[in-house]
């Protein structure tokens, strides 16, 4: 029996934290559309799915995320105020999280 997991303690540090933040961002993208009524960002919504894949071990999954990530983070650099110096942050973390070498090389050996 196949068990699907949402996060998986077995992969590095690196990928654990990038999972976490992914869904971070997508349930605060929820919270913030329900408590505020602006736009939901699919964007953000999209990055809760490639955590659950990431967390399973799906290597579609992954490049999913570092696309999100990386189009997450343009679009925080093109509206960039200062007031908004936080999720600029978040955004190159995730980006340096999914990218950084133990990602890589876990998800080159270990995703299907």
């Amino acid at each position: 029996m196949d068990k699907r997991k949402w996060i998986d303690q077995s992969q590095p540090q690196t990928l654990q934290a990038a999972t976490m933040l992914c869904y971070l961002n997508a349930v605060l993208a929820v919270v913030y559309f329900l408590a505020f009524g602006v736009g939901l960002s699919l964007v953000l919504v999209l990055m809760g799915g490639a955590a659950y894949g990431i967390a399973n071990e799906w290597r579609w999954a992954y490049w999913g995320a570092v696309v999100l990530a990386g189009i997450y983070l343009v679009s925080q650099i093109a509206y960039f105020r200062v007031g908004t110096i936080l999720n600029l942050l978040f955004a190159l973390v995730l980006v340096a999280l999914l990218l950084h070498r133990q990602s890589r090389a876990y998800q080159k050996i270990w995703f299907h």
